[in-house]
C-alpha cells in the first residue's frame, strides 16, 4: 500500500507538470490507465492544504476547533467531488457516453489541481497583503495580479473540465456541453448551500 501511494504520488507530479505542457495527451494518458491511487494521492494533498488553511485563519490555536473545521471543510469537499463525479457520468452515459465511472473519477480529481493551486495562491497572498486592502499601489498592484492569474487558472480549469468526458466517456463538444448544461445549476445549488452554512466562502469545486 505504501509503495502504491508513493508511486502515485510522483505519477501526480508527472502528470500535474503535463496538464500544463500538453493537457490533451496527458488526459487521453492518465483516462486510459485511471489509477485510483492516484485520485487517492490528490485528496491527500488537498487534506494537507485543508488543515494548513484551518491554522492560517484561526487567530488562536484551538486543537478541538481546528479539528472540527477541517473535518467540515474535507467532508464538504469530498460531497462535492462525489457529487460532480456521479452526475458527469450519469450525465454522460444519458448522452451515449462510453467510458466508466472509475475514468470520470480518476480525470476529475486531476480538475482539482488548478483548484488547489489557485486557493494555494490565494492563501499565500492573504499572508503577504491581508485584507482590508487599499488603494495604493501595492493594493491595486495586488488586484493586477490576482485577478490575471486567477482567470488563468480558471481556463486552464475549464479545459481540464472538457477533456474529462472528452477522453473519460468520448464525447463531442456538442453533448459535453449538454452534459455540463444538466450538470453545473445543481453544482452551483450545492456551493450556494456551503456558502449559506458558512463552510466556503469561495465553492471548492
Amino acid at each position: 500500500m505504501v509503495d502504491n501511494f508513493l508511486v502515485a504520488i510522483v505519477s501526480v507530479a508527472r502528470t500535474s507538470v503535463g496538464l500544463i505542457m500538453r493537457p490533451y495527451e496527458t488526459y487521453r494518458r492518465l483516462t486510459q490507465k485511471a489509477n485510483l491511487w492516484e485520485a487517492l494521492s490528490i485528496w491527500v494533498i488537498l487534506a494537507i492544504y485543508f488543515a494548513a488553511v484551518s491554522l492560517v485563519k484561526t487567530a488562536a490555536f484551538l486543537p478541538f476547533y481546528l479539528s472540527r473545521q477541517f473535518i467540515v471543510i474535507f467532508s464538504a469537499s469530498v460531497g462535492g467531488y462525489l457529487l460532480a463525479t456521479v452526475l458527469l457520468w450519469v450525465s454522460a452515459r444519458i448522452l451515449g457516453g462510453k467510458g466508466s465511472l472509475r475514468q470520470v473519477a480518476v480525470a476529475w480529481a486531476y480538475t482539482l489541481i488548478p483548484t488547489l493551486l489557485w486557493f494555494w495562491f490565494a492563501m499565500l497572498l492573504w499572508l503577504i497583503l491581508p485584507p482590508p486592502r487599499t488603494t495604493s499601489v501595492l493594493g491595486i498592484g495586488f488586484s493586477i495580479v490576482f485577478i490575471a492569474i486567477s482567470t488563468a487558472i480558471l481556463f486552464w480549469k475549464i479545459l481540464l473540465s472538457y477533456l474529462v468526458l472528452r477522453f473519460g466517456m468520448r464525447l463531442d463538444l456538442l453533448r459535453i456541453s449538454i452534459a455540463f448544461a444538466i450538470v453545473i445549476p445543481i453544482l452551483t445549488f450545492y456551493s450556494v448551500v456551503m456558502f449559506r452554512m458558512g463552510i466556503f466562502k469561495v465553492p471548492f469545486i
